[in-house]
């Protein structure tokens, strides 16, 4: 029925359904790691938005669809400075309940300071907390599965018809999460914490929704809209997940992309501008609070149920651009209409506080920086700024491996550039000038509250380590047209950096691995040569390679990580170990050299898209004869770079 005719109805509805996803503790307008404000991010401004779209009718509903608790120096001050006690009201839980969320559902990265640390956190939550594939114990089915938290709600509701008259409705929500969080935080969640597949999950409970009376169930799913195929347990697995019959909204996150939106091609299950998945109105809010995500249904009474005659999704962005103009709404104003208090001042007054106990906390001095600290090209394999992680890491491993069986080994580092653009934008680089380090510098340099762990390799598992770094290039041809530098799957987290080797990539070969996906081409080789200490490193050869816990559980696929190669691991996060480090050498200069360098490639060029600020420090990639090309639009420095040089 079209909306026009259906206006008229008496037995017609509308519900708005709002989600925010990916906050990772953007609360304020600000960017720590910079010190200075922004204007595009933050769960303060986003709140206004949301008391606009209540504003605009009169049955609404808010989801937080995960990722909440870690992002920011605010998540790290309150974990490791202020602490958190039983009882305690987390500030991120304490805006979410002034600003009135109907359901969160938990994602990765609620887990990056331990489980104790997340319970804590979410208990004083004045709604629902869901994860029904994240489990305390694991049964023989789903429905037999006891979950870390509740697995889905029913939200009863009282909504107004077209002509003011109150009706019951229950939503049934259910919450989902990447099962992968099992292994990416397997040294804090091991004989804990268990998870099951996301499809397998939702097709388990929603029968019991349906005959627990919900009217309309929403997948609030920490998820990405990814592979159409379904496989026993996917990361991103919208598009299964839409197809199951019972679900009629979903509500996506977790990759950082906005949907409706170009991010997605049309395809016969995807239409990213009506904003529908498997003909089903869903969202995915982009990422820190840019975006408040929409969903309109239009729904009809019909007995004592009801069914949606129709759907619009639209994603509302606090990007300082002049907004186009609003769509019409689906119904005509409801009588007697009332606006409702707004939430966002009570938002804003738990937002200035803690903001000001962060930034003291982040400014407080703690060392000097010799030289300057970029990412601008840490996709080049030439960052300080990720040199100086890898002189922390090593550092702190060969003391701690001293006079063990291990100690004899050498020690080389792995790490990857996680401010370095990509899909957060052209301004999520690192850039830390010469002179006073702060306590807000350490995050900048290493943005998780990742742990420190080692593995014993040998140089063959080395060697395919460096393979899975190098699938993140593009290939480069001989004499074509240049393309981006890096393939558009891949993300910069995805690149590891090897310091203490000397090696050389190929870039005009075709890559071993896919980013990020399993399979491999083993006949396919970018590692030209590794040298360690100036000696080639030969396959039967050791060494400890100092990581991350992310990466040592074997996330990326990269080979190695196992408990069986695994040589040392502690709850020392590399925050601590990395401001250690900073502290103890008064002037802050890089030991490790850039370890990698790029074979020649006759006439082979390339784009790197880098942040406007590397226009500085273009000297440092002096030997690719960086030329500045056209402003791409989206606020990067496009590079063309020359690979037709002597390695």
């Amino acid at each position: 029925m079209p909306f026009a005719s259906a206006q008229m109805s008496a037995d017609m509805a509308c519900l708005r359904i709002m989600e925010t996803t990916d906050l990772h503790v953007h609360l304020a307008p600000y960017d720590y790691y910079a010190d200075r404000p922004r204007h595009d991010l933050g769960l303060l401004p986003l709140s206004r938005l949301v008391d606009q779209a209540r504003n605009e009718t009169p049955n609404t509903l808010l989801f937080d669809n995960g990722d909440f608790l870690q992002g920011t120096p605010v998540g790290d001050f309150v974990a490791y400075e202020r602490g958190l006690r039983e009882g305690d009201l987390h500030p991120v839980m304490a805006a979410m309940n002034a600003l009135g969320f109907d359901a969160i559902t938990l994602g990765n990265h609620e887990f990056n300071y331990g489980l104790s640390f997340l319970m804590k956190a979410i208990a004083r939550a004045d709604c629902p907390v869901l994860a029904a594939n994240l489990l305390r114990k694991r049964g023989a089915t789903a429905r037999g599965d006891r979950s870390l938290t509740r697995p889905y709600a029913l939200l009863d509701r009282v909504v107004c018809d077209m002509q003011g008259q109150p009706h019951p409705l229950r939503v049934g929500v259910i919450g989902l999460a990447p099962p992968q969080v099992v292994n990416w935080e397997h040294s804090a969640l091991d004989g804990r914490v268990w998870s099951r597949d996301i499809v397998e999950t939702a097709r388990a409970w929603i029968p019991e929704m349906r005959e627990a009376g919900a009217d309309i169930v929403i997948a609030l799913a920490h998820s990405g809209i990814g592979a159409a195929r379904h496989s026993d347990g996917m990361e991103n697995a919208i598009l299964p997940l839409a197809r199951l019959d019972g679900i009629d909204v979903v509500l996506a996150g977790h990759s950082h992309l906005e949907f409706p939106g170009p991010a997605f091609a049309p395809s016969p299950e995807v239409d990213p501008a009506a904003g529908t998945i498997c003909g089903k109105p869903a969202v995915m809010a982009g990422f820190w609070g840019s975006h408040l995500g929409v969903i309109d249904l239009l729904l009809r009474r019909e007995g004592r149920s009801w069914t949606i005659m129709g759907s619009r999704s639209e994603l509302r962005a606090l990007a300082s651009k002049p907004a186009g103009p609003r769509a019409p709404a689906l119904t005509d104003p409801v009588p007697g209409f009332t606006p409702p208090r707004p939430r966002s001042p009570g938002v804003r007054r738990i937002v200035a506080q803690t903001h000001q106990d962060t930034l003291a906390a982040i400014r407080k001095p703690i060392g000097q920086a010799a030289a300057p600290l970029h990412s601008y090209f840490a996709l080049l394999g030439r960052s300080a700024a990720t040199a100086v992680v890898a002189d922390a890491q090593c550092a702190y491993i060969t003391e701690r491996l001293r006079g063990t069986e291990h100690g004899h080994l050498p020690v080389i580092a792995a790490v990857a550039p996680f401010k370095a653009g990509g899909r957060s934008g052209a301004q999520h680089y690192t850039d830390i000038a010469p002179g006073p380090l702060a306590l807000r510098h350490v995050s900048d340099l290493y943005a998780y509250p990742n742990m420190v762990a080692a593995l014993r390799l040998t140089g063959a598992q080395v060697r395919l380590w460096l393979e899975r770094s190098a699938s993140v290039f593009s290939q480069v041809v001989p004499g074509g047209a240049p393309r981006v530098l890096t393939e558009p799957d891949a993300a910069p987290y995805q690149f590891d950096i090897l310091y203490g080797l000397d090696y050389v990539l190929d870039l005009a070969q075709p890559a071993r691995f896919l980013p990020g996906r399993a399979g491999e081409n083993a006949d396919a080789s970018r590692v030209l040569r590794v040298r360690l200490n100036g000696k080639p490193l030969l396959e039967d050869d050791e060494v400890i390679l100092c990581t991350n816990n992310f990466r040592a559980s074997g996330a990326g696929g990269f080979a190695g990580p196992g408990t069986e190669q695994q040589v040392f691991g502690d709850s020392t996060s590399m925050l601590g170990i990395l401001r250690d480090h900073i502290a103890t050498h008064p002037r802050l200069v890089p030991q490790h050299g850039p370890p990698l360098r790029f074979a020649p490639i006759p006439q082979g060029r390339a784009i790197l898209p880098t942040g406007p600020g590397a226009r500085a420090h273009l000297h440092d990639i002096a030997d690719l004869n960086p030329g500045v090309l056209d402003d791409c639009g989206a606020g990067f420095l496009n590079l063309l770079l020359d690979f037709d040089a002597r390695a």
